[in-house]
């Protein structure tokens, strides 16, 4: 039996459940730290409100966990909804425990310091400003702390947490400490919201760049194994096509009267010698490869070459094309490598529309911009999303495997170009390549 291996979670997924975890001790701290004042150090606390802000808070948490096991995606709107609830379920404890007085009230940075970390620069300002009026607010609005026998009512907590602050204003010196620590909060809230949001972003930007390069290194490691399998090829094709040349030359001496089937053999010999040319072909675009050489041709006269070799073995195509640009007409860095990647997707436009490709080039003092285009029946969603990976067609068994846009799309990249396949209005597909031009200075492919 096989087992069938899960999904890897994503970074999303994975903040929701550190969140959850710290929930989980934030709750059993603020249990923890209830029962040390209540009971250790004689304060009275109103335990009902609180009792029930934490009920809400673990019933909140254990909803979290069911979420945790919803295979959709979590989305930043989401973790900012969690961090918002944290705020909350924190002002709440500390309103009734002493607001700004309480020397947990630190405790909000950490949510603050959640949010810069995993949401973008807009949703930690929300924060920034949320937890900062949540803190204002605590200090003209909260129940005191009271020693046994000394407990107040809440209406009149709330009145002598008031005029508490009325005499912080005239100078004490316990409200001048409440007013530094908001200050400070103040401070390290916004150098947080700052410094932190773009540490982050780097983080992210470098792990955007690792994936980018991992991605590189597989593609490259799947060119190099298509490469030798072809350099085999290339050699094992070598004998029949000698053998099938000669052969054919053989019937054309020999069936020379029969004019139709001499037309037929000397079409036959065509293919088979431009099967040798392009194999030949092949052998010298490595060894110019191994040597580093590109040259430059101007761009109309190495289309038109481009153009010219692929309608040897495509006779019954019409191709229709267009050319503009501004004067004068410029030159580009090739390799045999590029041409070929060129003619792939020639090869495709006629294989999804055999009567007519139609071919758009155009430049500007920068690059040089192909569009060849069919009347196929076009690209469907599938086609869509898994155009340009190994192995993929959708051409019928036996008349393609899935390799030609894989590679002519990561020979184009490697030349600093792009290629992007769009359906066209009336029917069919369009394939855009977007190529460098050279210019005053050293052109080195990427």
């Amino acid at each position: 039996m096989f087992s069938q291996s899960l999904p890897a979670p994503t970074p999303s997924k994975k903040n929701l459940w550190r969140l959850f975890i710290l929930r989980v001790i934030a709750i059993v701290g603020q249990i923890a730290a209830i029962s040390a004042v209540t009971y250790g150090a004689g304060v009275n606390l109103p335990l009902r409100w609180l009792a029930l802000v934490i009920l809400l808070l673990i019933a909140f948490d254990f909803l979290t966990w069911l979420r945790l096991k919803n295979p959709a995606p979590v989305t930043d709107l989401e973790l900012l909804g969690q961090l918002l609830i944290d705020i909350a379920a924190l002002t709440a404890l500390l309103y009734a425990s002493g607001g700004s007085t309480n020397p947990f009230v630190s405790l909000f940075l950490l949510p603050l310091t959640i949010a810069a970390a995993i949401l973008p620069s807009r949703a930690t300002w929300f924060v920034t400003a949320v937890t900062i009026s949540c803190y204002t607010l605590l200090l003209f609005y909260y129940v005191p702390l009271a020693h046994n026998g000394s407990e107040l009512p809440l209406a009149m907590s709330m009145e002598h947490g008031m005029e508490g602050h009325e005499h912080m204003g005239s100078g004490g010196d316990f409200g001048l400490h409440v007013l530094g620590m908001w200050f400070n909060f103040l401070l390290s809230a916004s150098l947080i919201a700052i410094f932190v949001v773009r540490m982050a972003g780097s983080i992210r930007e470098r792990d955007r760049l690792l994936a980018s390069a991992r991605e590189t290194d597989l593609r490259n490691e799947r060119i190099i194994a298509l490469g030798t399998l072809a350099a085999g090829a290339a050699h094992e094709l070598g004998t029949p096509l000698s053998t099938m040349a000669i052969i054919t030359h053989e019937l054309q001496h020999d069936y020379a009267e029969n004019d139709a089937l001499s037309e037929d053999l000397r079409l036959l010999r065509s293919q088979v010698d431009s099967c040798k040319a392009i194999l030949s072909n092949l052998l010298d675009a490595a060894g110019q490869m191994r040597a580093g050489s590109l040259s430059l041709v101007q761009v109309d006269r190495y289309l038109d070459d481009l153009i010219d070799k692929w309608q040897i073995v495509h006779p019954g195509v019409a191709l229709t094309i267009e050319r503009s640009g501004p004067p004068p007409i410029p030159q580009i860095a090739v390799e045999g490598t590029l041409g070929q990647a060129v003619i792939n997707l020639l090869n495709n436009a006629a294989d999804a529309s055999p009567h007519c490709v139609e071919i758009n080039e155009t430049w500007n003092d920068r690059r040089l911009f192909i569009e060849i285009c069919d009347r196929g029946p076009g690209l469907g969603p599938e086609a869509m999303a898994n155009a340009g990976k190994p192995f993929f067609t959708t051409k019928p068994p036996g008349r393609g495997i899935g390799i030609g846009l894989f590679l002519a799309n990561a020979t184009i990249e490697r030349f600093g170009g792009t290629v992007q396949l769009t359906n066209r209005k009336g029917g069919g597909a369009c394939t855009q390549i977007s190529l460098p031009l050279f210019f005053t200075g050293t052109y080195v492919p990427s």
